[in-house]
């Protein structure tokens, strides 16, 4: 009998240690992914209901700091600077808080988003923006709480915060005029000095036009002429060596040689010195 209950016992055991039951959340997280203009932003909140209940001056009291949603903090998350209310804000992972009130809210993006709910202590140096906004009254009820993004331009959007009958929004700017505007002046401009040296190297291992290597590096080198590269120069040494000017080629390892020594750099001082020695200018 004892040996029935004793199994018994271990088969209940070993099935309440195996057992995993998953029930849906009250409140179910969503993630939301949206390009504006050149910049990705992403939102992750979790999504309460109604279910009877009043929300506003209710459930959530006027006046007080709200989760803007349930569980984790409601995060916001920018892969660029971006504007509010005219103020620039970094990249980054923000927190999103309310304060709902009767005729107008406060939103809050906060820099620490690792509360659970609202922080325990408020700590003003972490707001990075606050606006106040009228909230609009809607015709119907919206039953589970709902944040989308609305009036997308490749400027901005807006973040349409929805619960009950009531809606607030956020603009937000994203810089893609500045972005776009520098990429074509950096297209207008031609190659980069990087561009010029990447180009010359391959030419140089893959032993392909060697004048045309040299015409690059040179380029690469002068356009560096105000913060000299040792490396760039030490490239510019080997093209014009394997080119058959040593003149030029011994010019390059010296200047390579000089900065190499300022930057300490052990490595491509040993490799100057042992070309100057080949060439027999040392």
């Amino acid at each position: 009998m004892k040996k029935i209950i004793l199994s018994l016992f271990v088969a209940s055991f070993a099935f309440s240690a195996t057992a995993q039951i998953k029930t849906p959340a009250p409140s179910p997280s969503q993630k939301i992914e949206q390009t504006v203009g050149l910049t990705e932003v992403t939102l992750e909140y979790s999504r309460p209901s109604m279910k009877g209940r009043e929300i506003f001056g209710g459930l959530e009291d006027f006046g007080k700091v709200w989760r803007t949603g349930a569980n984790e903090n409601t995060k916001l998350t920018f892969s660029t600077d971006f504007m509010i209310d005219e103020k620039t804000l970094k990249a980054g992972t923000y927190a999103l808080f309310t304060i709902p009130g009767e005729e107008t809210w406060d939103i809050i993006l906060y820099t620490d988003a690792t509360n659970w709910g609202a922080p325990a202590k408020w700590d003003e140096s972490k707001v990075a923006a606050k606006i106040t906004v009228t909230p609009l009254k809607l015709p119907m009820d919206v039953e589970t709480f709902t944040i989308t993004f609305d009036d997308l331009t490749n400027n901005g959007a807006s973040l349409a915060i929805m619960w009950e009958n009531t809606m607030v929004s956020l603009p937000f700017e994203v810089p893609t005029d500045a972005m776009v505007s520098k990429q074509i002046t950096n297209l207008m401009a031609g190659p980069s000095a990087q561009d010029m040296y990447a180009s010359a190297v391959y030419y140089l291992q893959a032993d392909k036009d060697i004048k045309q290597a040299q015409t690059w590096i040179d380029k690469a080198v002068a356009m560096t002429s105000d913060a000299p590269k040792f490396w760039f120069l030490r490239q510019q040494s080997l093209i014009h060596a394997k080119a058959g000017n040593t003149k030029g080629a011994i010019a390059a390892a010296k200047a390579s040689l000089m900065h190499a020594e300022k930057a300490n750099n052990a490595g491509y001082v040993k490799m100057n010195k042992a070309s100057l020695k080949e060439w027999g200018a040392l």
